[in-house]
């Protein structure tokens, strides 16, 4: 199994997110907030917004992908449906 995922992050002026994919999510997010994952994630909280669970990591990848380019999808994801 692996998944999409989608982290947000706040400071005083923005919230600002980050898409990625892995077989284990727990790990992974604890890993951005270790400072241990993404350069982009590094010294920040991230808080887990949103998954998806894919049979297979080339669909995973795939959907990620598409995930990363629709910023209209990401912004709604972000603030909860509110635009």
């Amino acid at each position: 199994m692996y998944f999409v995922y989608l982290l947000v992050s706040k400071n005083k002026k923005r919230t600002i997110s980050y898409v990625g994919y892995t077989n284990n999510i727990k790990k992974r997010l604890n890993n951005h907030n270790d400072s241990k994952g993404a350069k982009f994630t590094r010294g920040r909280k991230w808080k887990l917004k949103y998954f998806k669970t894919y049979k297979t990591k080339n669909i995973a990848m795939k959907e990620e992908y598409k995930l990363k380019k629709n910023y209209k999808l990401r912004k709604k994801i972000k603030f909860g449906g509110k635009n």
